[in-house]
């Protein structure tokens, strides 16, 4: 599978493109080739909307050529689903990938809950937000992607969205103007590059991650906990740690991540906005296009197998904008922080009763810091990183926050979004706990009671006002 599933990269890590120096993402770049890379005969490559003049003969080659692609597409998927992700494909391919799967045991469902209330239980000491879980299931691959496959729509869709709008923006008016009804030819086959590439990447994901939030995004039904118990047995492989520790490691890492989520309920929005903020900066390079389509052999595409080799080579290369860098890093800091959170509140409700919790975090850090499957997965869907740099500061901070000024100012930043740390206070800790500290942690307890009775005190003043300057009438 390719490591880029919809064709992201490090944008300070693309030496191709800066080597033949880059392109300015128009329909005519220096490629000289069709906006979609499809070759005209006889033309040598030149572009149909180029400097020469638009040229419906050429028009109709490109769409007969898109027509023949989208029909062995099609055809070899079996699905006329439309949209911008095609979902149909995703799921059959994913389910491939995942293969047969083994059902989950009684033993080992019972072994799960049974992690998860010991869990809740020792987390009640350690922090003020009650449990969010109203349950707790053990998920195969299948039971994953099952669960979590309308979360991932709501992170690809914003995305998926606005790269094939790029698409049809790249045609010059005259060509929009003719293509007129046949717009969904384009539509079609970004849905389809995309359900391809979203497939593959869960397949993968499904047989690796341990737990429901273990990329920090909560992807299951809200009040579940759930844990992975082939892929949490890989990971206890060779660690020297009982498998029931490393069991109720996992599961109070999972509660804890749906105490957050239940209790803090602008959270799940936040960050999905996020993803959303980063979708609308994209802007479209066409030359990676152009490279992929050219030559297609619309006969190879009866193949599936072909295809997936086609759109494994990183189709879609967007071009990183200020904006998309400022919602990265906004994302980036709020992940950090929960997971963060997540690390300080297991701590403490677990250090005095099982010993490897230390050598578990320090593996779970290792794991992020060498790029582990999910943090790969994520950072090709999004373009995101999770610098472990930002998650250590983050549990530097929560554990200064909580050692100086207690467990319960700390719970209560996550009141409001505006009491959060920023990225800077990340880098500086010290200085956001003094000034939690140093305005007293009272202006933490509820920020919209203390709106409304600012609300409040300004009336009762225009109200006085008012009757001062007509005391007549107030008799």
């Amino acid at each position: 599978m390719s490591d880029t599933p919809f064709g992201f990269s490090n944008p300070d890590d693309d030496p191709d493109r800066k080597k033949d120096g880059g392109s300015d993402g128009g329909a005519g770049g220096s490629g000289g080739g069709s906006p979609f890379g499809f070759g005209v005969p006889g033309s040598g490559g030149d572009n149909p909307f180029g400097a020469q003049g638009f040229d419906p003969s050429q028009l109709g080659q490109m769409l007969s050529q898109f027509g023949q692609m989208l029909s062995g597409m099609g055809s070899a998927m079996g699905t006329g689903e439309s949209g911008p992700v095609n979902y149909d494909v995703a799921t059959k391919l994913a389910r491939q990938q995942i293969g047969s799967v083994t059902p989950v045991s009684a033993g080992t469902t019972d072994a799960v809950r049974d992690a998860a209330r010991l869990a809740e239980l020792w987390l009640d000491a350690a922090t003020t937000l009650p449990a969010g879980a109203t349950k707790a299931v053990a998920w195969t691959p299948v039971d994953w992607l099952d669960n979590t496959l309308d979360t991932w729509k709501r992170l690809a869709d914003p995305i998926a969205e606005q790269v094939n709008g790029m698409m049809v923006q790249g045609l010059p008016e005259e060509a929009k103007t003719m293509v007129g009804p046949m717009m969904g030819m384009f539509a079609q086959m970004g849905g389809l590059a995309f359900g391809s590439q979203l497939g593959q990447a869960l397949g993968q994901l499904s047989k690796e991650v341990l737990t429901s939030t273990d990329i920090g995004i909560p992807l299951g039904p809200e009040g579940t906990a759930a844990l992975m118990p082939a892929a949490i047995e890989s990971f206890g492989e060779g660690l020297e740690q009982p498998a029931q520790e490393v069991l109720v490691f996992l599961a109070a890492r999972e509660s804890a991540h749906q105490r957050l989520y239940s209790h803090v309920p602008w959270l799940r929005q936040r960050l999905l906005g996020a993803v959303e903020e980063y979708a609308r900066g994209i802007k479209m390079d066409f030359s990676a296009i152009e490279d992929l389509a050219q030559g297609i052999d619309p006969a190879a595409l009866t193949d599936p197998s072909k295809i997936q080799e086609l759109l494994g080579q990183g189709a879609f290369e967007p071009q990183t904008t200020p904006e998309q860098k400022a919602a990265l890093e906004r994302l980036e800091t709020m992940l950090a922080l929960i997971e963060g959170w997540v690390e300080i509140v297991v701590s403490d409700a677990l250090s005095d009763r099982l010993p490897g919790v230390s050598a578990l975090s320090e593996t779970l850090r290792r794991r992020r810091a060498t790029g582990g499957p999910a943090e790969q997965t994520f950072a090709s869907l999004v373009g995101l990183e999770l610098r472990p740099r930002k998650l250590r500061e983050a549990a530097t901070l929560w554990r200064r926050l909580t050692t100086d000024a207690g467990a319960d100012s700390r719970d209560n930043v996550w009141a409001h979004p505006d009491l959060l740390p920023d990225s800077a206070d990340l880098d500086n800790p010290t200085a956001f706990v003094d000034r939690v500290i140093g305005g007293g942690t009272d202006a933490f307890d509820d920020p919209i009671a203390q709106l409304k009775a600012t609300m409040e005190r300004e009336k009762a003043e225009r109200e006085k006002n008012s009757d001062d300057e007509n005391p007549d009438e107030s008799d």
